[in-house]
């Protein structure tokens, strides 16, 4: 599996995200780094709608306040569309959320520099389509220096192989069955999350996570973490665009 390159300068370590639940953030020192450059792979095919659902949620759980900006080159809608009720359902406000679509990766990519270098935007989201070969080691580690001294969260939306990147952590996801509630009530959002890489040398670790929307906060669905797995998975036949929402 690829290695993370170290950009620097680096973000202050002591300044942190939390998940919102003890088990990961504990084993995180504390959370996340906001101004750094974060990856989240869909862990197979089909899996793009949890990816991004746990992405936007990420920014949700970011202090900064401020819009979220969510930049889609055009194919990417192939994987569905944010859904403002259902966004208003997770305790995500759908007016902080600015969704831009360009038409490839080098335009994607230009338009999130720019709006990673604006220090009033909270959580800027990249979501290119495909390899999106453009988006190299070169291009991450812009991004991560950009994000270092904007403060800005950035969080890169990715399919198929991890290819090397200046990213500060690197998370696969995979939608994941919720448990019932009672009277067999829908459950909560659940994903299935890995930590592959982490810059500061933190272990991978696997786990099962639950979005409660009313602690707007993650919990582990199952008492602990695993370690981390192979991350290979059977990709499965893609669903129908038109049957297809992130939340």
């Amino acid at each position: 599996m690829a290695a993370i390159a170290r950009p620097e300068p680096l973000a202050d370590a002591g300044l942190h995200f939390g998940f919102g639940c003890a088990d990961v953030d504990v084993r995180l020192g504390g959370g996340l780094v906001p101004a750094a450059l974060h990856e989240v792979f869909a862990a197979g095919e089909g899996d793009e709608p949890a990816a991004a659902g746990f992405a936007l949620l990420l920014a949700l759980r970011g202090a900064r306040p401020g819009p979220v900006i969510w930049l889609r080159e055009d194919k990417a809608r192939m994987n569905g569309r944010p859904y403002g009720l259902g966004l208003a359902d997770l305790g995500f406000d759908p007016a902080r959320l600015l969704l831009v679509q360009a038409p490839d990766t080098l335009a994607v990519l230009r338009a999130g520099a720019d709006a990673v270098a604006c220090a009033a935007v909270a959580t800027v989201i990249i979501e290119p389509w495909g390899k999106a070969t453009a988006l190299d080691l070169t291009a991450t580690r812009r991004l991560a220096l950009a994000a270092a001294r904007s403060g800005v969260t950035t969080l890169l939306l990715r399919t198929g192989d991890p290819p090397p990147s200046a990213a500060s952590s690197r998370w696969q996801v995979a939608a994941a069955t919720s448990a019932a509630l009672l009277a067999n009530a829908p459950g909560m959002p659940a994903f299935d999350v890995t930590l592959l890489r982490h810059r500061g040398g933190i272990a991978g670790f696997s786990t099962r996570l639950e979005w409660d929307r009313d602690r707007r906060a993650f919990g582990t669905a199952l008492p602990g973490v695993a370690p981390a797995v192979a991350a290979q998975r059977t990709r499965a036949p893609r669903a129908s665009p038109a049957r297809r929402r992130v939340a």
